[in-house]
């Protein structure tokens, strides 16, 4: 399986030293809104690692792969070719050359990843292509996801952990899929799907979801989307001033 990125730009020589981002925490606490914004702000690439896994699962349930078989998934897990657009503006993925950005989100993706992701061949594809992508960036990268400060980029500039309550959390992504379906959203059940997916993945033998010892945490629970950018994006800047 080959995962490149994709983002044209130039670097100007009185440009900051490129710089790498780990962003982890679990769902609903702003990862992808806050890492998307401050690497556009800062002229940085930007990876959903969250999408390669998502893409990975979609590629087994469109080929009929059992995905409840680790076996079957681990044998199946090299041959999709999955390529992730790293501009901040448009972050684009494609599995075998077909655009996934919209099938990746659906139900039957959500919840068959956690399977998918904990399977130890898929992660360690997944990381692999993760980590080229990263030293390959230009300018330096934001990269967001849940093993990324851990495992994936343990040496990473700066590791970010975002943290909320669980019903912050469930109000965050039921006002996501209600604005995607218009449809009402049941906050309790959002709420249990939420802590079943972290439970899921805190538990897996491989990589599990956990703060990095030098991670720096940041509770969003009482924050406005712009005031976690704004923290995140002084977070980075002071790194970028210190080295």
């Amino acid at each position: 399986m080959a995962a490149t990125s994709r983002q044209a730009s130039s670097v100007s020589p009185d440009a900051p030293a490129p710089v790498i981002v780990a962003i982890d925490g679990p769902s609903g606490t702003g990862k992808s809104s806050t890492s998307r914004a401050v690497a556009a702000k800062l002229g940085l690439s930007y990876l959903d690692t969250g999408a390669q896994y998502r893409a990975i699962t979609w590629w087994m349930l469109t080929h009929d792969v059992d995905v409840r078989d680790a076996e079957a998934v681990a044998a199946a897990a090299d041959r999709p070719e999955i390529l992730s657009g790293t501009d901040p503006a448009e972050p684009t993925i494609t599995v075998d050359g077909t655009d996934a950005s919209g099938p990746i989100r659906t139900q039957e993706v959500t919840g068959a990843v956690s399977a998918v992701s904990a399977v130890p061949a898929v992660r360690t594809r997944i990381t692999e292509l993760q980590r080229a992508i990263a030293a390959g960036a230009p300018t330096g990268i934001v990269v967001e996801g849940r093993d990324i400060g851990t495992t994936v980029l343990p040496d990473a500039d700066l590791k970010i952990f975002l943290t909320a309550s669980p019903e912050a959390r469930a109000a965050r992504r039921g006002g996501e899929l209600k604005g995607s379906g218009g449809r009402p959203v049941d906050l309790d059940a959002t709420r249990e799907a939420l802590l079943r997916r972290d439970a899921a993945d805190a538990g897996r033998k491989t990589s599990p979801l956990r703060k990095a010892d030098d991670a720096v945490e940041v509770d969003t629970t009482e924050l406005t989307l712009e005031q976690v950018i704004e923290c995140v994006v002084t977070l980075i800047e002071e790194k970028q001033q210190a080295r």
